[in-house]
Order: C-alpha cells, then structure tokens, then sequence
C-alpha cells in the first residue's frame, strides 16, 4: 500500500461528505419506498440511485488503500463517474415527479459538491505526480 499525499483536512472533508450523502441516499430511497407504492419506473430509478450514490463513498474509502499513486486516482475516477451516475438518476426522479424540487435541489447540490471535490483531488494529484 503506497500513501498518496492528499491534504489531511481535504480527505477528511470528502470522506466525510461522500459518508453523509451515502445516508442521505438511503433515506431519500427508503422514503420513495414508502410514498410511492414501488412502480416500477421509480422502483427501477430508486434501485440505480441507492446502488450509485452509496458507491461513492466506498470508492473513495478504497482510494486510502491504494497500490499506488495510479491506483489511487483510477478508484476516485471510480467515484466520480458513480457521483455524476447517481445526478443523472436524481435529476430523472425529479423530472418524473417521484421527488420534490426542494429535495431535489438540496441533494444535488450536495452531489455536485462531492463532483467538485473529487474533481479537485485528482486535478491536484496529477499534477503533482507528472
């Protein structure tokens, strides 16, 4: 296992957002459990969302382990496509009624914000690795 040098307070920072997003995830999938009966088109939706917004934070939890450098950018590039996954499938449940636009608005925007700070760590990492 290599340590790549990622400024302590950024890591703690996305490890910590990628972890609350993960739970909020959870919540907005349990609640569309809840008030929507499991048609199949928010069932399907609600699915791919739990499955990619909970991925994030795994994948950046893995990044800490990594065999190298490579490595370490290759799993947060994981993490990216997964957070840009899990807006496709926010923006549709909001674009299909299933959620309402204050949540939608609020949990993109928490989405975007995992987006920009993954974006940062592996902008910075290569730079500093090339």
């Amino acid at each position: 296992m290599i340590r790549v040098r990622v400024p302590l307070k950024i890591e703690n920072t996305v490890l910590s957002k990628s972890k609350d997003f993960a739970i909020r995830i959870v919540r907005m999938y349990q609640f569309l459990q809840d008030s929507n009966n499991n048609p199949l088109p928010e069932y399907v939706m609600s699915k791919q969302v739990l499955r990619s917004g909970t991925s994030i934070g795994a994948n950046i939890r893995e990044a800490r382990r990594a065999q190298s450098t490579a490595d370490f950018i290759a799993k947060l590039y994981i993490a990216l496509k997964e957070a840009d996954e899990t807006a496709y499938w926010i923006e549709l449940l909001y674009s299909t009624n299933y959620i309402s636009e204050q949540m939608y608005k609020s949990i993109l925007d928490d989405c975007e914000e995992l987006l920009k700070l993954l974006t940062t760590i592996i902008k910075t990492t290569q730079a500093k690795n090339s």
